[in-house]
């Protein structure tokens, strides 16, 4: 399993977020750059779109949006990933099978990268963590339990 870089991962919070105020829901966006290896990450209450509006980024499609709310007292993180549909490039198979290799890095770049906010909400670390991929095939259009934050720290 790849464990993550800290001088890799890129942190940037949106305006109106800070790294120990918690506002539900949290939204993240994460991007990276297959030529230096680079994280990015954005924090904010919404989404940062444009993160995800080049070109390149449209094509491969391989942004991962994520949601940390606590609906009903019990806190979770819903992970959204473009497995299929639109044209993006790769077979719904092989881009299914690199998000669920890739995934454990992902969670440890969200866990470490918002890190200052866990370390105040430590009940944080008990979140549910579902992981929706998105895709045109049925075999590949599901939600999987991916543990709890806690085992990302």
């Amino acid at each position: 399993m790849k464990r993550l870089d800290p001088g890799k991962l890129n942190v940037t919070y949106l305006t109106g977020t800070t790294p120990e105020h918690i506002d539900l829901p949290r939204r993240y966006t994460l991007t990276h750059s297959d030529r230096t290896g680079m994280l990015f990450l954005s924090i904010g209450s919404e989404f940062n779109m444009k993160q995800t509006a080049g070109l390149y980024a449209r094509l491969m499609r391989d942004e991962i949006l994520a949601e940390l709310s606590g609906e009903q007292g019990s806190p979770s993180l819903n992970v959204y990933c473009h497995v299929s549909g639109g044209f993006v490039i790769g077979t719904a198979k092989w881009r299914y099978g690199i998000l669920q290799s890739e995934m454990p890095l992902v969670l440890e770049a969200i866990r470490y990268g918002d890190r200052i906010l866990f370390e105040h909400q430590p009940e944080l670390d008990s979140a549910a963590v579902l992981v929706h991929f998105r895709s045109t095939s049925s075999r590949f259009n599901k939600v999987e339990n991916w543990g709890t934050m806690l085992q990302y720290r």
